[in-house]
């Protein structure tokens, strides 16, 4: 399963992309660590990106791409992978598909969380709140103000994805502003019906109850076996007892067609012995 989550900032995406990945044993792949691990480990597509990052600069799309492209060829990334704050821009979904497709990968779908706006703000300006009162410090990516500005490059940027993925019927769209539980099962749904997860009722059989049925299976085709060899076995005695049968009716029919010829032979000699004879009688009377 190859997911992307779209949504604004304070959407839930992170708290949902942990929920898949959980119950569906895919990995998270995050751009910013992403390029943290590439360029820890010192990869050929890590150290460019780490003389761009030690300069103050972004990171191209082209060595995004590529630190992705690393990525999802890890063995942990085989059964699948959300990705959460990527593609940022329509260029960034075009290199993805780009890759995918080079990679001969599907991308399952892209879900939207949509929430309102106004609401989000309001959210954080209570956890603001809430925050100070606990005598503790608010995070400075975590105020009204910032997050109004993060709002406004969501849009400019990130929005147009909305269209883009919707063009290529791949966008599903789930009402953010649900409680967490319900947005979480209305994502599974969506994934069920579009046949990216197992059916519930597929996950709910144990594997005894799995094992006893095929053991079942295994069970009712032994005894068709059976039956099956028992007439393949009666035909073939069957079939011997005809052509015994066949033999011995020829070489009767043989046998008597013999004891025809040998009588009608032995009747013709006799008739011819007896016309010459009686031929001289008379000759012999009239002289």
């Amino acid at each position: 399963m190859r997911l992307i989550l779209l949504g604004p900032p304070g959407s839930g995406k992170g708290t949902q992309a942990q929920r898949l990945v959980q119950k569906h044993g895919i990995v998270q792949l995050s751009t910013g660590e992403m390029l943290r691990a590439a360029v820890a480990a010192d990869t050929p597509i890590g150290l460019q990106a780490k003389d761009i990052m030690a300069a103050g600069g972004l990171v191209p799309d082209e060595i995004v791409i590529g630190i992705i492209s690393d990525r999802i060829d890890q063995p942990d990334a085989k059964n699948g992978f959300i990705l959460d704050g990527f593609p940022r821009t329509v260029p960034q979904a075009e290199a993805l598909d780009d890759l995918l497709k080079k990679k001969r990968l599907k991308l399952d779908a892209v879900v939207e969380l949509r929430v309102n706006e106004s609401a989000l703000l309001g959210r954080v300006e209570k956890r603001a709140t809430e925050t100070r009162a606990r005598g503790e410090e608010v995070r400075a990516d975590d105020t009204p103000e910032v997050l109004t500005k993060r709002l406004a490059s969501y849009r400019a940027q990130t929005e147009p994805l909305i269209h883009y993925y919707s063009e290529r019927r791949k966008l599903l769209t789930v009402d953010g502003m649900m409680t967490i539980e319900h947005v979480t099962g209305e994502i599974n749904r969506i994934l069920e019906a579009l046949g990216a997860t197992e059916p519930k009722a597929a996950r709910r059989a144990s594997p005894a109850k799995r094992s006893a049925s095929g053991a079942a299976r295994k069970g009712a085709k032994a005894p068709a076996k059976k039956a099956a060899a028992k007439a393949k076995g009666g035909a073939g005695k069957g079939t011997k007892k005809a052509a015994t049968s066949a033999r011995k009716a020829r070489k009767a029919v043989s046998k008597a067609a013999k004891a025809r010829g040998v009588g009608k032979a032995k009747k013709t000699v006799r008739q011819a012995a007896k016309r010459p004879a009686k031929k001289l009688t008379k000759k012999r009377a009239k002289r």
